[in-house]
C-alpha cells in the first residue's frame, strides 16, 4: 500500500525502546493499542508487504492515519499501560471483554467500623474488599440473600452508635445482628463479616470449625439461645458447602480457564477452585476475536480479566500456552503482593480433565446463548422494529441480505452474500462469488460485480419461474427488504448504481455499514444513522455483518488454497488441466496427493506410473 508522508515520517523516527503504540484513524479515534519491547521494529512490521498478514490486520493498516507512541521503562510497564489503554479506549481492532462495565462485584466496606455489604460495578482503592467479577447481578443478589441468613450483616444507612432505642425490622427477622442497639459488639460484628469474606473466597473449613467451637462454648455455659442460632447457621452453611463439588486433591486455589468459539463469538469459561472444591464458575463473551488465534484470545482475556479481578489464585490452568506467559506471570506476582502465580498447561491426569470439563461448559454456554437469542422472538421483533425506524422503512425487514469482500493483495477475491429472515440466518440461501473481472485490491469494483451478478441471477430465476414445473430459487429468486453492504459511502455508491441499473431502487432499502463506528449510511444523505448502544437492532446488525465477514473469509481461504494447489501442479510437465482437476477432486489437497501411493495416483485416467512418480517426486 502507498504510505502517506505523515506515516513515513513517523516510521522513520520511531524509538527502539519498550512502550505502547496507539493507532488512529482519520478522525483521530484510537482503533488499536499494542505494546512492544522495541517500538521501531514492531510498528514497522505492520507496513511490510506480507501475504501472510490476516485480513483483519490489512484492514487495520488501511485505516491508520496517525500513530502515537508512549515510551516506558520496561516490558512489564508496557504490559500494564497497554491493558489500561485498552480498558479506557476499547479500540475496535483489539480483542476485548464484551461490555466489561456490566460485571458486578460484591463489595465489603471493610474500612467502616461496621462494614456493610453492597453490589457495585467498579473497583476503587478505598480499603474495601471486593469479590468477583460475576456475570449475573441476579445471581449475586441471590447469593447475598442466602449469606445474609448465615451472616446477618447490616444494610441500613443509619450511623451505627449502639445506642439506638429501637432496631430496624431486619433485626426482628434475624437478618441483622443489631449493632445499632448494641446487640453485637464492633469486634464480634467485624469477625462475622470476616467469616463472610472467607466464605466468599471458598475458605469454608476454618469458618465451619470456628462456628462449631463457638456453638460448643455457648452450650457449655448454657447459653442455649446463642448455641441454637449458631447451629442454624452451621446447618445452612453445610448445605451450601455440600453443593461445592470436591474435584481435586490439590489444596491450592486454582482458576481453570477454557475457550469455545463459533463463527462470530468467543466464550471463556472459568472454574473457581478453592482448596480443592469447585465454588463457582463464570463465563465471559469477547469481541474482536475474528481471525485471532486461540492463544491470542486467551492471552488478552487473562490480562483484561485479572486486571480487574478481586482475587488472584495460586495457579491458573490453561488449555494451551500463551506467548506472553512469562511477563504475565511477573505482572500477576506483583498483583499478589509478590506471591508467585503458576500458569500451567496440563497434559494429562485430573488437571487435564478439569480443563476439558471447562471447555465443554464453555461450548455449551456459547451454544445456549445463541439458541436463546434465536428462540427469543420478542428480541428479534424488537430488533427488526428498531432497524425499521432507523433506516426509515415502512415495515420491518423480513429478509435482510448483507455483502462483504475478502482478498489477499487483490488475489483470490471472493464476495459473500448472507441471508437473515425474521432475524435468523438462513444458511441454505447463502451464496459466494469468485471475483472474475476485477484486477488488484479494488473492493468497490468487486462489490459492484457481486451485486450485478446477484441481480442477474434474480432475473434468471424470475424467468425460470414462468416455465412449467419450475420452483422458485429462494437464494436468488427473492428480493431482500433490506440490503447491507459492508463498507462506507464508496461501497454504498456502487450499490446504488447497480440497483438503479436493475430498476430496483424503489423496491429495496439500501444501507452501507461503516464497521469501525457501527454507522449506517443511506443513499443521498450526508449524516449517518447510529442505532443505540446495546439495542437489539444494533446487536442484529452486528451479527449479520460478522456473519457476512466470516463467510467471505472462509470462501477466500478455500479459493486461495485451491489457487496455490493448482499453481504447484502447473509446474509438473505432462500434467494438463483435466488431470490436475482430477487429482484435486480425488485427493483434495497437495498434502493428500503427497501422502497417496503412486499406484493410487496412477489409477486416475490419463496418468501413467512414470507420471505418478514424477508428481510424487516434485511435490516432495
Amino acid at each position: 500500500m502507498e504510505l502517506t508522508e505523515h506515516i513515513k515520517g513517523i516510521l522513520n523516527t520511531l524509538p527502539d525502546k519498550p512502550g505502547c503504540y496507539l493507532m488512529k484513524d482519520e478522525t483521530g479515534k484510537i482503533i488499536y493499542v499494542g505494546k512492544a519491547i522495541n517500538l521501531k521494529n514492531r510498528v514497522r512490521s505492520y507496513f511490510h508487504v506480507d501475504a501472510g498478514q490476516s485480513y483483519k490486520t490489512r484492514k487495520l493498516v488501511r485505516r491508520i492515519s496517525d500513530i502515537e507512541t508512549i515510551i516506558v521503562g520496561s516490558e512489564l510497564e508496557a504490559l500494564i499501560l497497554e491493558m489500561n489503554l485498552i480498558k479506557l479506549h476499547r479500540p475496535f481492532f483489539n480483542v476485548r471483554l464484551k461490555d466489561d462495565k456490566r460485571y458486578p462485584y460484591i463489595k465489603v466496606h471493610w474500612a467502616d467500623d461496621f462494614p456493610k455489604i453492597s453490589v457495585t460495578r467498579e473497583m476503587i482503592d478505598d480499603g474495601a474488599r471486593y469479590f468477583g467479577p460475576y456475570t449475573s447481578a441476579w445471581a449475586v443478589h441471590q447469593s447475598l440473600d442466602v449469606l445474609r441468613h448465615i451472616f446477618p450483616y447490616c444494610t441500613c444507612a443509619r450511623e451505627i452508635t449502639g445506642d439506638d432505642a429501637r432496631p430496624c425490622l431486619y433485626y426482628d427477622m434475624d437478618l441483622c445482628a443489631g449493632p445499632c442497639i448494641g446487640a453485637v459488639s464492633k469486634d464480634d460484628y467485624r469477625e462475622m463479616i470476616d467469616h463472610l469474606c472467607k466464605f466468599l473466597e471458598g475458605k469454608t473449613d476454618p469458618v465451619l470449625k470456628h462456628l462449631t467451637d463457638e456453638m460448643m462454648k455457648a452450650s457449655e455455659v448454657m447459653n442455649y439461645e446463642k448455641a441454637a442460632a449458631i447451629r442454624d447457621q452451621l446447618s445452612t452453611m453445610q448445605r451450601l458447602v455440600e453443593k461445592q463439588k470436591i474435584i481435586t486433591d490439590d489444596q491450592k486455589d486454582n482458576d481453570i480457564i477454557a475457550l469455545a468459539r463459533d463463527a462470530n463469538d468467543a466464550c471463556v469459561q472459568i472454574f473457581f477452585v478453592r482448596s480443592g472444591k469447585l465454588i463457582g464458575r463464570e463465563y465471559f463473551i469477547l469481541e474482536g476475536t475474528d481471525e485471532e488465534a486461540n492463544e491470542a484470545i486467551l492471552q488478552e482475556f487473562i490480562k483484561q480479566f485479572y486486571s480487574q479481578a478481586a482475587y488472584i489464585p495460586d495457579k491458573i490452568l490453561l488449555p494451551e500456552q500463551v506467548e506472553e506467559a512469562r511477563i504475565i506471570k511477573e505482572w500477576l506476582n506483583t498483583r499478589r503482593g509478590g506471591d508467585k502465580v503458576e500458569i500451567v498447561i496440563p497434559k494429562r491426569g485430573d488437571a487435564r480433565k478439569l480443563v476439558s470439563m471447562a471447555a465443554e461448559n464453555a461450548t455449551d454456554t456459547l451454544r445456549s446463548l445463541k439458541i436463546r437469542w434465536q428462540a427469543d422472538k420478542t428480541k428479534q421483533s424488537q430488533a427488526m422494529a428498531e432497524i425499521q425506524t432507523a433506516v426509515g422503512m415502512s415495515e420491518p425487514p423480513n429478509r435482510i441480505e448483507c455483502y462483504d469482500i475478502s482478498n489477499t493483495q487483490g488475489t483470490a477475491s471472493v464476495g459473500s452474500m448472507v441471508v437473515f429472515e425474521q432475524g435468523v440466518p438462513n444458511k441454505k440461501n447463502y451464496r459466494r462469488f469468485n471475483i472474475r473481472n476485477v484486477e488488484g485490491p479494488d473492493d468497490f469494483a468487486s462489490m459492484e460485480e457481486v451485486l450485478r451478478r446477484r441481480f442477474n441471477h434474480y432475473l434468471t430465476a424470475t424467468e425460470e419461474l414462468n416455465r412449467p414445473g419450475k420452483r422458485i430459487d429462494t437464494g436468488f429468486g427473492i428480493l431482500p427488504d433490506l440490503l447491507i453492504v459492508d463498507g462506507g459511502k464508496g461501497q454504498l455508491n456502487r450499490a446504488v448504481a447497480v440497483l438503479d441499473e436493475f430498476n430496483l431502487s424503489q423496491r429495496i432499502t439500501l444501507v452501507g455499514l461503516a464497521k469501525q463506528e457501527e454507522e449506517l449510511f443511506r443513499p443521498g444523505e450526508h449524516d449517518s444513522v447510529r442505532l443505540e448502544d446495546r439495542s437489539q437492532g444494533l446487536f442484529l446488525i452486528q451479527r449479520i455483518r460478522d456473519e457476512a465477514h466470516r463467510f467471505a473469509i472462509t470462501a477466500h481461504r478455500q479459493r486461495r488454497g485451491k489457487i496455490g494447489m493448482i499453481s504447484r501442479l502447473d509446474a509438473i510437465a505432462g500434467l494438463g488441466p483435466v488431470r490436475r482437476k482430477a487429482l484435486i477432486q480425488r485427493f483434495g489437497s497437495i498434502e493428500g496427493i503427497k501422502s497417496a501411493n503412486p499406484e493410487d495416483i496412477a489409477g486416475i485416467k490419463g496418468i501413467s506410473k512414470e507420471l505418478a512418480m514424477a508428481i510424487k517426486t516434485q511435490l516432495e
